[in-house]
Protein backbone atom coordinates (compact mmCIF):
# COMPACT_ATOMS: atom_id res chain seq x y z
CA UNK A 1 0.00 0.00 0.00
CA UNK A 2 1.33 3.73 -0.61
CA UNK A 3 0.36 6.34 1.07
CA UNK A 4 1.13 10.08 -0.46
CA UNK A 5 0.90 13.16 0.49
CA UNK A 6 2.77 16.86 0.77
CA UNK A 7 0.31 18.51 -1.91
CA UNK A 8 -1.34 21.74 -0.76
CA UNK A 9 -1.29 25.53 -2.83
CA UNK A 10 1.44 27.56 -3.67
CA UNK A 11 2.57 30.35 -5.81
CA UNK A 12 3.76 30.04 -9.00
CA UNK A 13 8.13 29.74 -8.49
CA UNK A 14 7.86 28.14 -4.68
CA UNK A 15 8.67 24.72 -3.83
CA UNK A 16 6.70 21.67 -2.39
CA UNK A 17 8.02 18.11 -1.42
CA UNK A 18 5.87 15.00 -2.09
CA UNK A 19 6.06 12.03 0.42
CA UNK A 20 4.76 8.46 -0.74
CA UNK A 21 5.27 6.02 2.54
CA UNK A 22 4.74 2.43 1.52
CA UNK A 23 3.72 -0.47 3.48
CA UNK A 24 5.44 -3.57 3.37
CA UNK A 25 8.41 -4.82 1.86
CA UNK A 26 9.89 -3.11 -1.65
CA UNK A 27 12.10 -5.54 -3.38
CA UNK A 28 15.29 -4.20 -4.69
CA UNK A 29 14.03 -4.76 -8.19
CA UNK A 30 11.08 -2.39 -7.72
CA UNK A 31 10.45 0.65 -9.87
CA UNK A 32 9.26 3.85 -7.81
CA UNK A 33 7.36 6.64 -10.26
CA UNK A 34 5.47 9.72 -9.24
CA UNK A 35 2.87 10.44 -12.42
CA UNK A 36 0.57 13.32 -12.29
CA UNK A 37 -2.93 14.35 -13.73
CA UNK A 38 -4.52 17.55 -14.61
CA UNK A 39 -8.17 18.15 -15.17
CA UNK A 40 -9.38 16.66 -18.47
CA UNK A 41 -5.81 15.20 -19.11
CA UNK A 42 -4.56 11.62 -19.15
CA UNK A 43 -2.26 10.41 -16.69
CA UNK A 44 1.32 11.64 -17.66
CA UNK A 45 4.38 10.20 -15.98
CA UNK A 46 7.10 12.48 -14.26
CA UNK A 47 9.65 11.06 -12.61
CA UNK A 48 10.87 6.82 -11.54
CA UNK A 49 13.51 5.61 -9.33
CA UNK A 50 14.85 2.24 -8.91
CA UNK A 51 14.84 1.39 -5.76
CA UNK A 52 18.01 -0.86 -5.70
CA UNK A 53 20.59 1.22 -7.97
CA UNK A 54 18.92 5.28 -7.30
CA UNK A 55 19.00 5.46 -10.88
CA UNK A 56 16.21 7.85 -11.93
CA UNK A 57 14.63 9.31 -15.08
CA UNK A 58 12.38 11.81 -15.43
CA UNK A 59 10.01 13.91 -18.17
CA UNK A 60 11.85 17.00 -19.73
CA UNK A 61 9.22 19.30 -18.89
CA UNK A 62 10.20 18.82 -14.81
CA UNK A 63 13.70 18.28 -15.11
CA UNK A 64 16.32 20.48 -14.11
CA UNK A 65 13.22 21.79 -11.21
CA UNK A 66 12.10 18.18 -9.65
CA UNK A 67 14.21 15.85 -7.85
CA UNK A 68 12.87 11.85 -7.14
CA UNK A 69 14.80 10.09 -4.59
CA UNK A 70 13.86 7.44 -1.51
CA UNK A 71 14.69 6.36 1.79
CA UNK A 72 15.15 2.83 2.37
CA UNK A 73 15.02 3.05 5.78
CA UNK A 74 12.14 5.17 5.71
CA UNK A 75 10.24 3.36 2.62
CA UNK A 76 9.28 6.36 1.61
CA UNK A 77 10.08 8.05 -1.83
CA UNK A 78 10.56 11.75 -2.40
CA UNK A 79 9.25 14.11 -5.46
CA UNK A 80 11.17 17.91 -4.47
CA UNK A 81 9.35 20.06 -6.88
CA UNK A 82 11.34 23.43 -7.07
CA UNK A 83 10.39 26.34 -9.62
CA UNK A 84 6.63 25.16 -9.65
CA UNK A 85 4.77 26.70 -13.23
CA UNK A 86 0.70 26.94 -13.03
CA UNK A 87 1.36 23.77 -15.41
CA UNK A 88 2.13 21.10 -12.51
CA UNK A 89 -0.99 21.48 -11.35
CA UNK A 90 -2.38 18.22 -10.70
CA UNK A 91 -3.50 15.33 -8.81
CA UNK A 92 0.27 13.85 -8.06
CA UNK A 93 0.43 9.57 -7.72
CA UNK A 94 3.07 7.54 -6.73
CA UNK A 95 3.17 4.54 -7.88
CA UNK A 96 5.12 0.71 -7.57
CA UNK A 97 6.19 -1.23 -10.37
CA UNK A 98 8.61 -3.61 -11.73
CA UNK A 99 9.58 -2.26 -15.13
CA UNK A 100 11.90 0.60 -15.73
CA UNK A 101 8.68 2.42 -17.67
CA UNK A 102 7.19 5.55 -17.95
CA UNK A 103 3.98 3.89 -18.62
CA UNK A 104 1.04 3.88 -15.83
CA UNK A 105 0.07 0.60 -17.42
CA UNK A 106 3.33 -0.91 -16.27
CA UNK A 107 3.06 -0.02 -12.46
CA UNK A 108 0.84 -2.25 -10.39
CA UNK A 109 0.33 -0.32 -6.87
CA UNK A 110 -0.38 3.23 -6.77
CA UNK A 111 -0.58 5.72 -3.90
CA UNK A 112 -4.66 7.65 -3.77
CA UNK A 113 -3.35 11.11 -5.51
CA UNK A 114 -2.05 14.48 -3.53
CA UNK A 115 -3.38 17.61 -4.90
CA UNK A 116 -0.41 20.37 -6.26
CA UNK A 117 -2.49 23.34 -7.34
CA UNK A 118 0.14 26.44 -8.39
CA UNK A 119 -1.50 30.09 -8.63
CA UNK A 120 0.15 32.50 -10.92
Amino acid sequence: QLQASGGGLVQAGDSLRLSCAASGRIFSSYVLAWFRQAPGKEREFVALVRWSSRTTYYTDSVKGRFTISRDNAKNTVYLQMNVLKPEDTAVYYCACGSQYSSSPLDYFYWGQGTLVTVSS
